[in-house]
Formats: structure tokens, C-alpha cells, sequence
């Protein structure tokens, strides 16, 4: 792993998010302001992930979940479509050994059904390889939505009802949680968007509950580790109250 870190801005440990989501944003409009095709950004923005993984590993972040492919992408132009499917294979055929010799696990989460097997089994064969790894845990968001992540959970609930296994009564929110994709890890501290854009387009509806949200304008293909530590230092900044008084956020700060 390269040194890319040498000129990010110091960060206190213990003001640094466990996890961080990310909506990587802007690729088509950074290819368009230099009169090149929309898959040109998309290429691009590759770097950018690799930059953003190194950085987190680096920090000791312990999860990194970025929006790589959401459920109603689909609907853009079938030649784009296949850009990106082509781009994702190439890249975890080209990254995953990376990933796994700097002690990355990585998963894929989403509804796998749609991609072809060629895709389906390079996606296995990546979390196989890395499945033991226990440094930075880095989740791509492949065919994912945040709706239908809280609906199979709920279906897999139903089921179990059906089954017998499981009263109505005993329906609770923690059970719903625990059958949705991330359920092992932290939910997120803090969100990025990039681009602009200032909303979460149906990315981690559940976790994002308490999350601190960050737009930047800055194009996904521009991100770096000076943009990401702004981020950060952001939300160094943010006090964190989850339902208590700015009061008592702060007695219960230093009487640990």
C-alpha cells in the first residue's frame, strides 16, 4: 500500500468515525466537463476508491461501506450499464489480491441475481479470499437499496413467523436488524456524499438513522485524502447526542 498520507491533515484518533458510507457521486459529470464520454468518469473513479481504501486502512477505520451500483441504476443507458458491470469485474479481478495482502476484508452486499455468473462467482471467490482478514472491513453496494434491504429482512421475519419459529409478539427491532446486510458492524458514524447532491437516494435507509451527514461538491474522481479528512474533521466536530441534552452528552464524556 502506497504512502498517500503524507499531506492529509492530523486527525485525533479518538475523534475518528468506526464507519463511514459513502455515495460516490459524479463520475458522468466529471467525464462531461472535459468533453469525454460518461464511462471515462466511471473509469476515473476508481482511483478514487483506491485512494479512499488506502486512507481508511491506514487510519485504522474499521468499516468503509461505499454505494458502488444502487437497484434503480439499472435504469441508465444499457451501454453505460455495461461499462460499469465490465469495470466491476475487471476491478475485483485487479484488486482483490491488493485488498487481501493489506489484511482487507471485503464483501459484496445487494441482491446478487441480477449479474451475470461470471460476476456472481468473482464476487464469492473475493469474500472467500478475504474472509479472514481483520483489518479495515470494506462493503461495496452492488444492486443494493435500502428498501429492499429492510424488506428481505422483514420477509426472512415473515418467514419465520410462518414457520412457527417465531411469535408476532416477539417482533422487535433488533431482530430486524440482526437479518440486514452490515448487521455485524457498527452502524455508520458518518456519511458522505459527493457531487453535490444533498440526499441519501435509498442507500442504508435503517443504518443511517443517527448518522452525521457531509455533501461536498467535489466530484467522486477528485476525492482525496485531503477531502476526506475535511470530512472527518467535520465530524470531529459534531456533538453527538442520540436523544440526550448537549449536557449531558458532556457528563457523560468526562465521567469516563
Amino acid at each position: 500500500m502506497n504512502a498517500v498520507l503524507g499531506s492529509a491533515t492530523a486527525l485525533d484518533a479518538e475523534r475518528l468515525p468506526r464507519h463511514i458510507a459513502i455515495i460516490m457521486d459524479g463520475n458522468g459529470r466529471w467525464a462531461k466537463q472535459r468533453h469525454l464520454p460518461r464511462t471515462a468518469g466511471h473509469h476515473a473513479g476508481v482511483g478514487a476508491v483506491r485512494r479512499t481504501v488506502e486512507f481508511c486502512a491506514k487510519k485504522g477505520i474499521t468499516a468503509l461501506t461505499l454505494f458502488a451500483f444502487s437497484s434503480e441504476n439499472w435504469r441508465r443507458p444499457q451501454e453505460e450499464v455495461s461499462v460499469l458491470m465490465g469495470l466491476f469485474l475487471a476491478t475485483l479481478e485487479k484488486e482483490t489480491q491488493k485488498l487481501h495482502q493489506n489484511n482487507v476484508r471485503m464483501r459484496i452486499i445487494g441482491d446478487r441475481s441480477a449479474f451475470v455468473p461470471e460476476l456472481q462467482e468473482r464476487m464469492d471467490a473475493a469474500e472467500r479470499m478475504t474472509a479472514d482478514n481483520n483489518g479495515l472491513n470494506l462493503s461495496i453496494a452492488a444492486n443494493y437499496g435500502g428498501r429492499w434491504d429492510i424488506t428481505q429482512a422483514a420477509r426472512r421475519l415473515a418467514q419465520e413467523v410462518a414457520d412457527g419459529r417465531l411469535s408476532p409478539a416477539d417482533l422487535t427491532e433488533q431482530k430486524l436488524e440482526a437479518l440486514m446486510s452490515l448487521a455485524d458492524l457498527p452502524e455508520p458514524d458518518l456519511f458522505i456524499r459527493t457531487g453535490g447532491e444533498q440526499r441519501i437516494s435509498n442507500f442504508l435507509l435503517w443504518q443511517l438513522a443517527y448518522t452525521e451527514l457531509y455533501f461536498t461538491p467535489v466530484l467522486w474522481p477528485d476525492f482525496d485524502e485531503q477531502t476526506l479528512s475535511q470530512a472527518i474533521a467535520d465530524y470531529a466536530g459534531r456533538q453527538r447526542r442520540f436523544g440526550y441534552t448537549g449536557d449531558q452528552v458532556l457528563q457523560r464524556s468526562e465521567s469516563r
